[in-house]
């Protein structure tokens, strides 16, 4: 029997959604390894996040609210995550593949001498669990198996369906021992706010490529996804040209999206970008090129100025 620790993501007070796909792989490991599904939560204030994250099929969520967790610093949340491991005797311990996990799960498996798998995107039992992953931009899935008695996953969480409410576990406060630091320092976090959904929690994604030529002519891009209450998005062209701001950014180095309808305008369908997109439900693609790959992917495609076209349809759209 092996236990599975979720390491829990909040943010302004409210639980992210990465954390509850994480969640749903860890029920399918600890399926396979007889296992409870463990999570914890550090913070300050955080008790609303930690019942709600119990209602999702947990056994226990482990809680330390303390000031030193206020703000998020790997320094202090690595020693914290890995006491806790300890302490549920977890054999696996996953987070989302984020960018605070990928800053936070590689500490956390080297102080648990734990070998580490990125991204994961399924896991089986074959002879010993086995962990797939993908690899050249997502063109390539790669099965790998790790010895060590603990292990440490990233899970790309575009590949898993949010865990739904199934019975309230228990919520335990735990002190980590966790203390401030004399070496590292908190300055500050510099969020982008919005009124749209977090990109990559969105279930609609309008994404612009360099095709729409300016930064201003991605104002249809952000009419458009107003209308239908969605993210924005854009290509590495169009973020390299300007066009865009860097946390829009989708694909291969930037963010992994999986909505349930994705819009690419103007967007060619590079490989680099359709990593970062093409485990979207539906996709829709507008380009004026017929031979553009992302038609190779899209589920229905429009050969069409995007110029006449987004306006177009946003204008139906609102008269809907």
């Amino acid at each position: 029997m092996a236990n599975v620790l979720v390491v829990a993501e909040h943010l302004d007070g409210a639980l992210r959604k990465v954390t509850l796909s994480t969640l749903t792989f860890a029920h399918q490991v600890a399926a396979l390894t007889g296992g409870e599904v463990i999570a914890t939560v550090l913070g300050e204030g955080v008790d609303s996040i930690a019942q709600e994250l119990s209602k999702h099929g947990v056994s226990r969520v482990l809680v330390d609210d303390k000031a030193v967790f206020s703000n998020y610093l790997a320094e202090n949340y690595a020693p914290a995550v890995a006491k806790v491991a300890q302490e549920v005797g977890a054999t696996i311990v996953c987070g989302a593949s984020s960018t605070t996990g990928k800053d936070l799960l590689p500490r956390v498996a080297a102080l648990l001498d734990a070998g580490m798998v990125s991204d994961a995107v399924s896991v089986a039992d074959d002879g010993g669990l086995k962990f797939t992953r993908p690899l050249w931009a997502g063109n390539v899935l790669t099965t790998v198996e790790v010895v060590t008695p603990v292990k440490v996953i990233s899970v790309r969480t575009s590949d898993f369906d949010a865990a739904p409410e199934s019975g309230a576990g228990a919520v335990e406060a735990f002190d980590t021992g966790a203390g401030a630091r004399d070496d590292v320092e908190f300055v500050s976090f510099d969020q982008v706010k919005s009124e749209r959904p977090e990109l990559t929690d969105a279930e609609v994604v309008i994404a612009g490529g360099r095709g729409l030529g300016s930064g201003e002519n991605f104002q249809m891009i952000m009419d458009l996804a107003d209308t239908l209450g969605g993210a924005v998005g854009a290509t590495r062209a169009a973020v390299d040209s300007g066009y865009a701001p860097n946390d829009w950014q989708i694909g291969q180095t930037g963010k992994v999206v999986a909505p349930n309808l994705y819009f690419a305008v103007a967007i060619s369908g590079a490989i680099q970008h359709l990593a970062g997109m093409k485990g979207s439900k539906t996709i829709v693609a507008i380009n004026k090129d017929p031979e553009a790959p992302i038609f190779q992917v899209a589920d229905y495609g429009l050969v069409a100025d995007a110029f006449e076209a987004v306006p177009a349809l946003t204008e139906k759209l609102k008269a809907l």
